[in-house]
């Protein structure tokens, strides 16, 4: 499948969020901005809403603490129950050093497989890339292209009027 892009370059971060507030209010929709650094308040200009992330890792973490908490009591009370220093088979305070690990374990690596699966960033042998001055001093603006070759003329200006300082028309290949 392939996608059509008018890519807009910009020289500055500020430029850049008050083009992406003009933009948007002229009911264009931004496919995505690439930039070589974070930049503050992005999210806020895109409407990108807040990431619902902390709840997985908390799932995960609440997983891995049930997990060490069966595993350690299983273990130690019933399939090799041994009296250690007198204390009882199920000592709880005991148990903290592993199921604080293991709740780490488990929301670390729950975290990564979930944020790799939601961004689709997986190994494959090309990454698309919109333009390579965005991994270095520039900031680039994509905004999805529809079938009709009539709405980049207007982007450009669009894009132009608003401080880009070069844009550009890109197909991209989804494999």
């Amino acid at each position: 499948m392939t996608k059509r892009f008018a890519v807009g370059i910009f020289e500055d971060e500020d430029v850049l969020l008050h083009a992406i507030e003009n933009i948007r209010a002229a009911g264009v929709k931004i496919y995505d901005v690439f930039s070589p650094y974070p930049v503050h308040g992005i999210d806020d200009a895109l409407g990108i809403e807040r990431s619902r992330l902390p709840i997985a890792a908390f799932f995960f973490g609440m997983t891995g603490l049930a997990f060490a908490l069966w595993m350690q009591i299983y273990m130690l009370g019933f399939d090799w129950p041994m009296i250690i220093g007198g204390k009882p088979h199920i000592a709880l305070p005991a148990f903290i050093p592993v199921a604080f690990e293991l709740t780490v374990f488990f929301t670390c690596h729950g975290m990564a497989l979930t944020f790799f699966t939601i961004t689709g960033l997986y190994p494959r042998p090309k990454v698309p890339v919109i333009d390579v001055r965005a991994t270095d001093d520039k900031f680039v603006m994509a905004i999805e292209l529809d079938e009709s070759s009539s709405q980049f003329p207007r982007l450009t200006q669009l894009l132009r009027d608003n401080g880009a300082s070069e844009v550009n028309q890109k197909e991209m290949t989804n494999k």
